[in-house]
């Protein structure tokens, strides 16, 4: 296995781009019951105009060179090829900071965190709270591409996020992460424990929500905010969770129909940009800026990823490794208006040292509140950088 860091510049064929427009230009467009709106997925009218926005007037070259703005890499780690971005701080003393992002997430959630934590000082901050970041497309997501063999769960992420941290030379890291990004980040505080400082977590729930029935007497005690999340939760349950279902156990099949149609793609996108912002009962613009969610999509289309990237649900599910002992590793937890985290529940595998709650942002904060999410990152790890300095 190599482990040679190659940069990247992302260049896609004029070909992808012309494909595309074709396949917008001629799509095949269901039937819709009347007066349903959004109950039942997404509307007709809202997909095609969105989608006459993205064939018309949406610019891929414009969002490319942003990306390209950024130093981006890839290596080979345990037999995957691991795209990732890399910006290090101006300032010597920076904390390196690896963050992951979750389905139906890429490495554009962070685009608008990068300079305020890397550059404190020029956006108005402490130099004290630098990090240099390492933002990696989890494998089988984007420009990390198609995993190749079985057995690409959470767990097997953090290994290779510790190898990635330790061939670019960072010994002692901190490392965030929200949905699938709030599983890797408390793994790789496991297994990396004598190097990793502290975990930080948004749109948190495996490991920091109940399992199964919560009791009435536990419920009794319960603040009003912990009743509502756990609301959310109950719905999420009975009438949310089925694209997860899908991708948990038919990831394959699903494939072809995600894989073939750019319409599909975003459907099955944008409905959970819907959902799972703040507020959820808006449409997902009032959230999230309508290029940087396209660009997301973008991201899943271009690259082929959609199967790939639903592969994970069926592999977490199926590996059987879920940890039960406690983690010791510094934790802070984010809540944000649409999460569903429970600070009880939290306590009894992490070692929670930090926890916050917001009325605003949701699943995306770093796309939908980053003002807080950049914030709360630095609250969290400043403690830890004076203890490690004392």
């Amino acid at each position: 296995m190599s482990e040679t860091i190659t940069p990247f510049r992302i260049d896609i064929p004029q070909a992808d781009l012309d494909d595309l427009h074709v396949r917008l230009t001629a799509a095949r467009w269901p039937a819709e019951l009347p007066g349903v709106g959004w109950s039942r997925g997404v509307p007709l009218g809202y997909l095609k105009e969105l989608v006459e926005y993205w064939r018309t007037s949406y610019d891929w070259r414009g969002h490319e060179a942003e990306l390209n703005g950024i130093p981006q890499f890839t290596t080979e780690i345990d037999g995957q090829n691991v795209h990732f971005l890399h910006v290090r701080s101006p300032e010597p003393d920076a904390m390196p900071l690896i963050i992951t992002h979750g389905w139906p997430g890429s490495v554009v959630e962070f685009l608008d965190v990068i300079g305020p934590l890397t550059d404190p000082v020029a956006h108005g901050g402490d130099a004290a709270d630098a990090f240099h970041l390492v933002i990696p497309s989890l494998p089988g997501f984007g420009f990390s591409g198609p995993t190749r063999e079985t057995g690409w769960n959470t767990g097997r992420v953090a290994a290779a996020w510790a190898e990635l941290m330790s061939r670019l030379g960072y010994q002692r890291y901190g490392a965030q992460g929200g949905d699938l990004g709030a599983f890797v980040a408390p793994e790789l505080g496991r297994v990396a424990t004598e190097r990793v400082v502290g975990v930080h977590v948004n749109a948190a729930t495996f490991g920091f929500i109940p399992f199964g029935e919560v009791a009435q007497e536990d419920k009794a005690a319960f603040t009003e905010a912990e009743r509502a999340r756990l609301a959310r939760l109950k719905n999420y349950l009975d009438d949310g969770g089925g694209y997860f279902q899908i991708q948990a156990t038919r990831p394959q099949t699903v494939a072809y129909a995600l894989h073939d149609s750019p319409v599909g793609q975003l459907a099955w996108i944008v409905e959970k940009f819907k959902e799972w912002t703040f507020p959820s009962a808006e449409l997902p613009e009032t959230a999230v800026d309508r290029d940087r969610l396209l660009t997301n999509v973008m991201l899943y289309w271009l690259t082929g990823t959609a199967g790939s990237a639903a592969q994970m649900y069926y592999e977490n599910m199926h590996s059987g490794t879920w940890h039960s002992s406690p983690a010791t590793t510094p934790t802070g937890v984010a809540v944000f208006a649409e999460d569903v985290a429970i600070r009880r529940y939290a306590e009894t595998g992490n070692n929670i040292t930090h926890w916050s709650e917001f009325d605003r942002g949701g699943h995306f904060a770093a796309l939908e509140a980053p003002d807080l999410l950049i914030a709360d990152v630095r609250t969290f790890f400043r403690l830890l950088r004076a203890e490690g300095a004392s």
